[in-house]
């Protein structure tokens, strides 16, 4: 089995600055999927990373990037650019996704570059008490009504309550509250000091105040998940801006 992928991760600006080198395989993906994962918890302007000095015996596992990338779409609604001055390696990763996966010649480049995705924020900080769900459902309300979306204020309320709910009862922490629009989503995350995962109770009768918050989520949002993060976790969810559900 090949060693762990090294990693150094750099603040430039307001971008963070991801350098990968070693062997990308099968086995170690989802360690870089982790790492990646846990850079957009902080949600920089945009993650620039730079594979370079990264070696892919079997072109498959490139599919981590994409994975990653589609995430970074959904929540926190940021772009993963790609550096890279291998041309080969540049067509295998950007193949059914150059929208979603720039890929540039140099980190310098990426830097530089604008980014495809803005977001739109409202934000606070909600302690540990029984008013936290109240003020995130009006903190949903202000963002509805400020982004002109009055078709989810109901959808909104619901998610942005469960995610408070969740992190006063079981993590007991100081949580923040973050509400973004982007072009085709709003997305709603809470961030809190329990590294304890959600628990979604799907097909098992749930305990009283166990996992059916999370069942009203897992229903009414397009997409949801939990990320670590350096001393507890995000989870998040997001709505989709125009009609239908996002895969």
């Amino acid at each position: 089995m090949p060693p762990p992928v090294g990693c150094t991760v750099e603040q430039v600006g307001t971008r963070l600055l991801v350098r990968l080198c070693g062997e990308l395989s099968a086995a170690n993906a989802p360690q870089v999927r982790a790492t990646l994962l846990t850079c957009l918890v902080e949600r920089p302007d945009a993650v620039v990373l730079d594979v370079a000095d990264l070696v892919v015996p079997d072109p498959g596992s490139l599919a981590v990037f994409r994975a990653v990338a589609w995430q970074a779409a959904a929540w926190p609604g940021i772009p993963l650019l790609i550096c890279t001055p291998d041309a080969d390696t540049a067509r295998r990763l950007t193949r059914g996704c150059r929208r979603l996966l720039p890929v540039f010649s140099s980190p310098e480049q990426a830097i530089a570059a604008q980014p495809r995705r803005r977001v739109t924020v409202l934000h606070d900080t909600l302690l540990p008490v029984t008013g936290a769900a109240r003020r995130a459902r009006e903190l949903a309300v202000e963002a509805c009504a400020r982004w002109q979306l009055p078709a989810l204020v109901g959808p909104a309320c619901l998610i942005a309550d469960e995610l408070a709910t969740n992190a006063v009862v079981h993590a007991r922490t100081m949580a923040d509250i973050r509400l973004a629009v982007g072009p085709h989503h709003l997305m709603i995350s809470v961030r809190d000091g329990s590294a304890a995962q959600p628990l979604l109770t799907r097909g098992l009768p749930p305990r009283p105040a166990a996992g059916l918050g999370l069942l009203l989520v897992d229903a009414t949002a397009s997409r949801w998940g939990c990320i670590a993060a350096d001393g507890g976790k995000v989870v998040w969810a997001c709505l989709r801006t125009r009609g239908g559900r996002a895969g």
